[in-house]
């Protein structure tokens, strides 16, 4: 078992996932350093990765013309970011700030996709897990949102 796939199983959005679909999206995987300071990805560009946060702490972040960015939420160890490839035009939504030096395990979303297509299963368990962090960003947003309104 190399280290990317060992790294996958222990992550928590790989929990009581079949050891073979993990193996098979391992083969869509990398491990990367980001540094403090630098973005993963900002909002309008080509959504074509998910990140699977192993150490360190991430900012989504609301752009809104005239304004400071708007913090959505944080994103530690454990955590997940970037929902945006799954649905066409596949661009990011947020845009997200390296806030300490991290760790994560990035996925390559076109390889995603072919593996979802080549077995239905892991599709299905894939965007019902991918389902689940849409459904916690958007209440994140949507407090985030009703906070400004009572400023």
């Amino acid at each position: 078992m190399n280290e990317t796939m060992k790294s996958m199983l222990e992550h928590p959005f790989f929990k009581d996932f079949q050891t073979t679909h993990v193996e098979l999206l391992s083969n869509c995987a990398s491990i990367t350093e980001f540094n403090a300071g630098g973005y993963l990805f900002r909002d309008g560009e080509t959504a074509d990765r998910l990140y699977l946060i192993q150490t360190g702490k991430i900012a989504i972040e609301l752009e809104m013309a005239g304004r400071d960015p708007l913090l959505i939420m944080t994103v530690g160890a454990g955590g997940v970011v970037g929902w945006s490839w799954i649905l066409q035009p596949n661009r990011w939504h947020f845009s997200t700030r390296v806030m300490e030096n991290t760790s994560a395990i990035i996925l390559d979303a076109k390889c995603i996709m072919v593996k979802c297509r080549e077995d239905y299963q892991l599709g299905y368990e894939l965007m019902w897990r991918s389902a689940q962090l849409i459904g916690e960003r958007l209440q994140a947003t949507r407090a985030q949102l009703l906070s400004l309104k009572s400023c």
